[in-house]
């Protein structure tokens, strides 16, 4: 018996499945959490030049009238010359309306500025498995993201993020894997596609969160914290029963099996075997040794580039679409779940087929965006979303 025919004959999605099921979807939530919430945290409010109104005014109603009013002083104009600009000598005052604190408020990321607010960035198992990783990245995660909290100035900021963006990768392909692994070819799409559904729960329940909690600070904290509570995840998440066979750890792999039989109802049949064969060693060269793998290599790392590219363009620029940012928030979230369902339909078709039409039907909705008179943009930004988000 080759593995998946034991898995298949101690319950390839029985109830020791949905349990593990439950342990890998609880971290996807957080993991939302992280990957959206500088739409909140670094949101850009109203803003004014201090010099250019009274002091009362600040926070109240800005003028921004004139051109450019946000970044440049209308006060320190030479006499007689209107049209030169004099960038803003003394900071910015800002509208408090809708958040209390940003990290754009609060280091003056604005104006010439500006761009430093998008330089936070986001992003391995084979040889510690998939366990070890995925324990290590949530601890990880969690203790960066609590000390974004407490970032004194904007560079650590930016190292504190980074150190959380390398932590994501890790949660997502190594509780997708170990899931998938651990779950029968016949069941192994739908449980791969819950763990996409709960990442969308994520989405939506930041909006609720950022809603509640205004401070930057104060909801970094609020996303980051519940992280330790998962450390009861070192006594109930496997290791991974095909890694361990994989790695000659045979003993180990049986007990675990076992252990999934007599959960599921089952019993671990006693005559079986590993394929031995050839226990070939693979690597990442392996992608492009044969023409044909090179060819399908370049075409799959183009298409995720073009995917993430677009997806997180759209997730992460939802404050420039001028509606409310919680509700629109809520929104994309609501989306996911559709989304992903599109993909249980037409994935056993065809996946050349199913991937070729979302990215076709994606692309398009990105081009009819272009014909949207400006000030009626979000006409089509919103239904945009599933077709880029449920290629992944």
């Amino acid at each position: 018996m080759n593995f998946d025919q034991i898995l298949a004959a101690i319950g390839g999605f029985g109830k020791y499945q949905k349990i593990l099921y439950i342990w890998i979807c609880l971290p996807q939530i957080l993991l939302a959490f992280h990957m959206m919430v500088s739409v909140f945290t670094g949101a850009t409010p109203p803003h004014h030049c201090r010099d250019s109104f009274s002091a009362g005014a600040g926070n109240q109603t800005l003028n921004l009238s004139l051109p450019d009013a946000s970044c440049f002083s209308a006060d320190a104009l030479p006499p007689g010359n209107r049209t030169e600009r004099v960038p803003c000598g003394r900071g910015w005052v800002y509208s408090s309306e809708v958040f209390e604190s940003s990290t754009v408020t609060e280091w003056d990321l604005v104006c010439s500025r500006a761009g430093l607010n998008s330089s936070c960035l986001f992003f391995y198992c084979g040889r510690y498995g998939r366990r070890f990783v995925l324990l290590l990245s949530i601890a990880l995660q969690t203790v960066f993201g609590v000390a974004v909290a407490f970032a004194p100035n904007f560079p650590v900021y930016v190292l504190l993020r980074f150190a959380v963006g390398t932590t994501i990768s890790g949660v997502i392909i190594n509780a997708f894997v170990l899931g998938t692994e651990w779950t029968c070819t016949k069941r192994r799409m739908l449980a791969g596609i819950i763990t996409d559904y709960t990442f969308g729960l994520g989405y939506m329940l930041l909006a609720g969160v950022a809603y509640l909690i205004r401070d930057w600070r104060k909801l970094q904290l609020a996303i980051s914290a519940p992280g330790f509570l998962l450390i009861f995840y070192i006594r109930v998440l496997p290791q991974s029963a095909r890694w361990l066979l994989a790695n000659d750890r045979t003993e180990e792999a049986i007990a675990l099996l076992r252990k999934a039989a007599l959960v599921n109802g089952r019993v671990l049949p006693p005559k079986w075997e590993i394929l031995g064969g050839s226990k070939r060693s693979h690597s990442a060269v392996d992608l492009v040794r044969t023409p044909q793998m090179r060819k399908r290599t370049v075409i799959l790392f183009y298409i995720w580039f073009v995917n993430v590219l677009v997806y997180y363009g759209l997730s992460l620029g939802v404050s420039r679409l001028g509606t409310n940012l919680y509700m629109t928030q809520f929104v994309f979230g609501l989306i996911e779940i559709p989304a992903r369902s599109l993909v249980l339909i037409f994935l056993p078709f065809s996946r050349r087929l199913s991937l070729s039409g979302f990215l076709a039907v994606g692309g398009l909705a990105c081009l009819l965006m272009l014909t949207v008179p400006e000030g009626r943009l979000t006409v089509l930004s919103v239904p945009g979303i599933p077709q880029d988000s449920n290629v992944g």
